[in-house]
């Protein structure tokens, strides 16, 4: 209690420092410069953008703490005419990269084509419209200093592929729809517990001989927007001579891999709600298990709802600032059912309860404060192979406190 009282009293110390920082309302709704590119507003024909994170973790069973800089990532982006532009993220996480870790990845670059004042086409490396927060994944953009676990685990994000899209809204209903088409993923590298994520390419020496769609519907009513999106996409990239060897189907649609996907967003008042859930079914678990004895699941399945407040609301003084309290509960399960060579893990069965702070002194500056409670299933043992002689013992229960900062421009 102690610990959780002093990271509280730190919060509001980095409150009052922001303060003085307060924009008139017109700054305070100005986008960022990648979004003033994508809408036309750039004044300048090459513009510079960018965002990260950082934060503090301390994790209450293990008696461990951490400080990471998460992300950081750099926008250029360049407007050829009033037709074509490029636009490009290029982001370093964990700081450095060496043996250990750390990554160096371009998150996008592509070029948009605007057809007209309500569709264009996009083409190269681009994250798909599916879930909340792939597309919107900036730090001032969600609460909670970690991301949604089921938008990690369940929808990977930040989810990127090559590929081909097009996109619109219609003309007569508060409706946007979007459709792409990408190469598929790689099965074989699918891993245990990390469902969909490590058979991404992200734009690497990515397989052409399975392709994927994805496509995506948003309709706005009131102070809702809702969204239901999909991906279905092979997942054997591999020659025919080789996959018949693994005994593997191939084509641009072998071993299909499905994911659905729908959420909604409420705000009113100072209120806000959202909630998403999203399921995956992968019907050649078996096929994979036997070939590359991955043990991955047959089906997965996530889901999350949260609300938040901004305590500011009504206030004066704030009235260019946030102060929003929340609460999100996550269920996620990524072995919902299992091939007949799989062995269960009971620890991918989760619930986390999350609740903080994220305050905004300006829209682009956040500090995140928050505690996640997590809780899952025992431990399978037939999974603990070698075990170390020192090894804590797995702990069904945790909590874990989280403060950090996050920034976009």
């Amino acid at each position: 209690m102690r610990k959780i009282t002093a990271f509280f009293i730190i919060f509001s110390c980095l409150i009052q420092l922001t303060k003085a920082q307060v924009r008139t309302p017109a700054q305070q709704l100005m986008l960022t410069n990648e979004d003033s590119l994508n809408a036309g507003l750039s004044g300048s024909r090459t513009v510079l953008s960018g965002y990260g994170s950082a934060f503090y973790q301390r994790d209450s069973k293990q008696k461990t703490a951490s400080l990471n800089l998460e992300r950081a990532v750099l926008f250029v982006g360049h407007q050829f005419n009033s037709k074509i532009s490029f636009f490009s993220e290029l982001e370093v996480e964990n700081a450095k990269v060496d043996a250990s870790g750390g990554e160096v990845a371009l998150e996008q670059a592509y070029l948009k084509f605007n057809l007209n004042s309500s569709q264009y086409i996009t083409a190269g490396l681009f994250l798909p419209r599916i879930g909340l927060l792939n597309e919107n994944h900036l730090p001032v953009n969600f609460n909670g200093v970690e991301r949604p676990i089921v938008e990690q685990l369940i929808i990977p994000s930040t989810w990127r592929e090559l590929g081909i899209g097009f996109y619109g809204r219609s003309k007569k209903l508060p409706l946007n729809y979007s459709v792409a088409i990408f190469n598929g993923l790689s099965s074989a590298d699918f891993k245990h517990g990390t469902g969909l994520r490590d058979g991404r390419f992200e734009g690497r020496n990515a397989t052409a001989n399975n392709l994927a769609i994805t496509a995506a519907v948003q309709y706005y009513y009131k102070d809702f927007t809702f969204q239901v999106s999909g991906y279905a996409g092979g997942s054997n990239g591999l020659n025919k001579l080789r996959s018949d060897s693994l005994q593997l189907s191939s084509g641009v649609y072998g071993m299909p891999v499905y994911l659905a996907e729908a959420d909604f967003r409420w705000a009113k008042n100072g209120w806000s709600a959202k909630a998403l859930g999203s399921y995956i079914s992968f019907n050649d678990a078996n096929t994979i298990n036997k070939a590359f004895a991955n043990n991955i699941s047959n089906t997965m399945y996530g889901a999350y709802a949260e609300i938040g407040y901004d305590l500011f609301t009504g206030n004066i003084k704030m009235a260019n600032q946030q102060l929003i309290a929340f609460a999100r509960f996550e269920k996620l399960d990524l072995n919902a059912s299992i091939p007949s060579n799989a062995i269960y893990d009971g620890t991918l069965k989760q619930q986390h309860i999350i609740a903080g702070f994220s305050y905004l002194a300006i829209q682009n500056v956040v500090i995140k404060l928050d505690v996640r409670i997590q809780h899952t299933g025992a431990e399978n043992p037939a999974l603990v192979i070698n075990p170390s002689p020192v090894r804590v013992p797995y702990q069904q229960n945790n909590s874990f406190i989280n403060l950090g900062i996050g920034y976009s421009f």
